[in-house]
């Protein structure tokens, strides 16, 4: 499994002109699943993520996280973080979960960060054509793989 997190300001997720999920200062996640993830790899981001810290102290230091900052996230899967760009010109994704198990990891994700205790997580729509708006705070942007964490 894999995440791109953005640190945020804000962050829209709409399908045609309808705002289906938005959060204010936190994170902007994008989810990909691959095949063979299961709910450990899930398990492996959500230990991670919430507690991440890359929001600034009073010394201007990243060392508060998302449950420090009383953050909020919008979550959206994201099946093209998985592409395979190594022959040819245009991506493969052959290595993304099939769409009902990778939903099922996703709405697992998206459920254990309201378990974690962020204050607000919302979503797009699986599977929907959605339109990402966003205003990435810093820029912070984190790569993570479920497959590099312990």
């Amino acid at each position: 499994m894999k995440a791109v997190i953005q640190r945020v300001k804000y962050a829209s997720v709409k399908i045609d002109v309808e705002i289906v999920g938005a959060c204010n200062q936190g994170f902007m996640i994008l989810l990909g699943v691959q095949q063979g993830d299961t709910e450990e790899d899930a398990d492996k981001l959500l230990k991670k993520v919430p507690v991440l810290r890359i929001f600034e102290d009073e010394n201007g230091k990243m060392n508060k996280s998302l449950l420090d900052v009383n953050g909020e996230a919008l979550v959206v899967s994201q099946f093209t973080l998985l592409a395979d760009c190594s022959h040819g010109r245009r991506p493969s994704f052959i290595n993304s979960a099939p769409p009902d198990i990778a939903n099922a990891l996703y709405e697992y994700f998206v459920q254990g960060m309201k378990d974690a205790g962020v204050s607000r997580v919302e979503t797009g729509e699986f599977g929907a054509d959605m339109a990402v708006e966003l205003l990435n705070d810093g820029p912070v942007t984190i790569l993570l793989d479920s497959k590099e964490l312990h």
